[in-house]
């Protein structure tokens, strides 16, 4: 007999527990309603994307919680009830035999793990278990099939007595448009199964990353727009009126799941996949099947960090309950199984709201507007501050105290506002006047415009609040790399006057330490071995550390390795900084003027009686206290070579890979040009690339690239 999937969600009641809702919920859920249906019929009907895929999801899940905190605002009409898309009016419109359902979404371990318990409290209501009697949440066991999230367009594909008779898109879940003529032009698409079989199979129609980049050299050239993703010129392809456009695309596609069979449909998910792979589809071969939800997090966590060495576009892992008897036990709601969920990546967009804007005292004295934001969880941690750079990008973005934003994280770096959401404005919000006096800048609290620059800085140049920052930077990662010695313990130290500069942390002692509040042993112990450990340094962190403006990372590293020692850096004159490639007359100004200043030149002479500077051979990153290098240093492949990063790399960070390059005797440069020897590609790499390929430039993979390190 015949098995088909319920067509019907099982009925359900939501306990109203709530009090009624405040009147700014109400209109911000309204507000929200709109514009989640607005980016929604952008993204999924036109294939337009004003916002990210990851920033609509929180705008969906901020309408969500309201109306899980507020059940008497759920209305049917409600985003979050709808399966997304409907028929474009130029494609026939097909009611799927099936009806189709979206997933909810899992973004954190904690929504997993309540995922879990849901399906166990669930199979124990139902009285349901593996062998038939009552389910126990405590004692019987639940498996998982977990699958990689392709980030393509679903489609549903029709199969009579083993040929292929049509093809849909899901759109509403009800109907959809038919794509027959353009799926039967891809190849992973078997045209006959290998049994004839009646069978309505769906799986997800995807455009490969390095497809996609050859499409769009092919448009740019055109001079028409190019598609933002792999997502969009997927939908794009499969949306061709012309069989021939979309055959040219070369889409792909990877089946996932039966929605009927004429035979009886395997016991498993797991065992469905494999059934479909012998019916001749192709199937994703990452599934895995896991006997417990710490197996799935597992899983999520490892494909989290391998998702982009993959050609094609992931965003997270589907996770199914993987007996078909739990799975009919659980059921549907009104839009998704219970028994299947959307564990999602960290995404790296998100929206909030701009609660404030408040200035922040950098170490050289410039002054940053920083966003105080609702917080929100982005890229894996829950951030509430964003930063705003200058006035002129408050002007650019028009972004006001109150507004709905979109923000966006890459590394661990504080994150950006991108994009104002300004259809969800109220009226209420208020816009940002830059300040003309800064009370934190200490003296009159006046300020004042960078010559030449765009950013302000305060005219007292040892304001407490810059002296810290310098104190803050000392010690960091890039400069003289103090573990155990964060911002908090900095300021506990200066407000209990046991250091007023830099050179006062290598006198610390271990007596002073223990009688500070939360100071064990233990931690006095490891505080001091790291301070031991940092007096042992290089030039270019020694540098680095003193905080003078203009100088970042790769300045101070070509100043070390020109002049080579500290003594002839601060005696050079402005013609010999400026003399060095990369530095121009500013950097060269102001290298000059902060040593002739007579605290910068204390401060300076007092390092240098508590730290020993490496001297500087030839190459950036090699130091050593003898008069040469090493043979498996200058052996290297690397030695002497320059290199330029781009992309992702998915086995180390490009920090780490930046340093392991140094170690060798190489260089690293942040553009590429004639002189370059080797571009390291990673994932998703950009317009470096094509610099590289414009130029003939050895382009290096990231194997290729960890050979090389070896």
């Amino acid at each position: 007999m015949a098995e088909t999937r319920p067509k019907d969600g099982a009925n359900g009641s939501i306990k109203n527990d709530s009090k009624q809702a405040p009147a700014d919920v109400v209109a911000r859920l309204k507000k929200l309603k709109v514009a989640v249906e607005h980016h929604r019929y952008n993204y999924h009907v036109l294939d337009r994307e004003e916002i990210t895929p990851e920033a609509l999801d929180s705008l969906k899940d901020e309408l969500k919680k309201i109306e899980e905190k507020y059940p008497e605002l759920l209305t049917p009409d409600s985003p979050s009830q709808r399966v997304a898309g409907e028929p474009l009016p130029q494609f026939k419109k097909v009611l799927h035999k099936v009806a189709q359902w979206s997933f909810n979404d899992a973004f954190t371990v904690e929504d997993i793990r309540a995922f879990d318990e849901r399906v166990k409290k669930n199979l124990a209501v139902s009285g349901t278990s593996s062998g038939g009697t009552q389910f126990s949440p405590t004692s019987d066991h639940i498996e998982y099939n977990c699958e990689l999230k392709i980030d393509g367009l679903k489609v549903v594909i029709e199969y009579e007595n083993g040929t292929l008779k049509n093809a849909a898109t899901r759109g509403d879940g009800r109907a959809g448009e038919d794509v027959t003529a353009n799926v039967r032009t891809i190849d992973s698409v078997p045209i006959a199964l290998t049994e004839p079989a009646n069978v309505i199979v769906e799986g997800e129609v995807w455009l490969s990353k390095s497809q996609l980049k050859k499409i769009n050299v092919e448009r740019g050239k055109e001079g028409e727009a190019l598609f933002a993703n792999p997502r969009n010129a997927a939908a794009g392809s499969i949306r061709q009126l012309d069989p021939k456009i979309a055959a040219a695309r070369k889409l792909d596609t990877f089946v996932y799941d039966m929605g009927s069979y004429s035979k009886a449909i395997p016991e498993t998910q797991h065992e469905e996949l494999k059934m479909l792979q012998k019916l001749g589809f192709k199937v994703n071969k990452h599934f895995k099947l896991c006997k417990n939800i710490d197996e799935v997090i597992s899983f999520w966590k490892e494909w989290e960090k391998k998702a982009k060495s993959e050609d094609y576009q992931l965003d997270g892992v589907v996770v199914k309950v993987n007996k078909k008897s739990h799975q009919d036990a659980l059921g549907y709601t009104g839009k998704a199984p219970r028994f299947a969920i959307a564990f999602k990546f960290a995404a790296e967009q998100v929206t909030t709201v701009v609660e404030d804007i408040r200035l922040q005292i950098g170490r050289t004295g410039v002054l940053t507007p920083v966003a105080h934001l609702r917080a929100v969880l982005v890229a894996g941690s829950v951030v509430s501050r964003a930063t705003l750079h200058n006035e002129d990008e408050i002007k650019r973005l028009d972004v006001r105290v109150g507004d709905t934003v979109v923000i966006q994280k890459a590394g661990d770096v504080i994150p950006d506002i991108v994009k104002v959401l300004t259809e969800m404005r109220t009226g209420k919000e208020k816009a940002y006047v830059f300040p003309t006096r800064v009370s934190e800048c200490g003296g009159d609290g006046s300020i004042e415009r960078v010559p030449g620059q765009v950013a302000y800085r305060c005219t007292n140049k040892n304001s407490a609040a810059q002296h810290k920052r310098k104190l803050y930077h000392f010690v960091s990662k890039h400069a003289f790399d103090i573990d155990h010695l964060g911002p908090k313990i900095i300021d506990v130290l200066i407000e209990s006057s046991l250091i007023s500069d830099a050179a006062d942390i290598f006198s610390l002692k271990k007596g002073d330490l223990l009688v500070l509040p939360r100071f064990a042993e233990k931690s006095v112990d490891n505080l001091l071995e790291s301070i031991n450990k940092a007096r042992k340094t290089t030039l270019s962190r020694f540098v680095i550390g003193l905080s003078i403006p203009q100088v970042g990372e790769e300045t101070a590293e070509d100043v070390a390795n020109y002049f080579k020692t500290i003594d002839l850096i601060r005696e050079a004159s402005v013609d010999e900084l400026v003399a060095l490639e990369g530095v121009g007359p500013i950097v060269a100004e102001s290298i000059h003027n902060w040593f002739k200043d007579f605290h910068n030149k204390k401060l300076t002479n007092d390092l240098l009686k508590e730290v020993e500077i490496e001297k500087v051979t030839r190459f950036a990153g090699i130091t050593s206290n003898t008069n040469s290098t090493t043979n498996s240093t200058t052996n290297s492949a690397i030695f002497g070579k320059t290199f330029v990063l781009t992309g992702t790399l998915s086995s180390l960070s490009r920090d780490d890979a930046k340093q392991d390059i140094k170690k060798r005797g190489g260089d690293v440069t942040s553009a590429v040009s004639s002189k370059t020897d080797y571009v390291v590609a990673g994932a998703e790499a950009g317009s470096k690339l094509d610099k590289a390929n414009e130029l003939g430039v050895k382009v290096l993979s990231e194997a290729e690239f960890l050979n090389l390190l070896k």
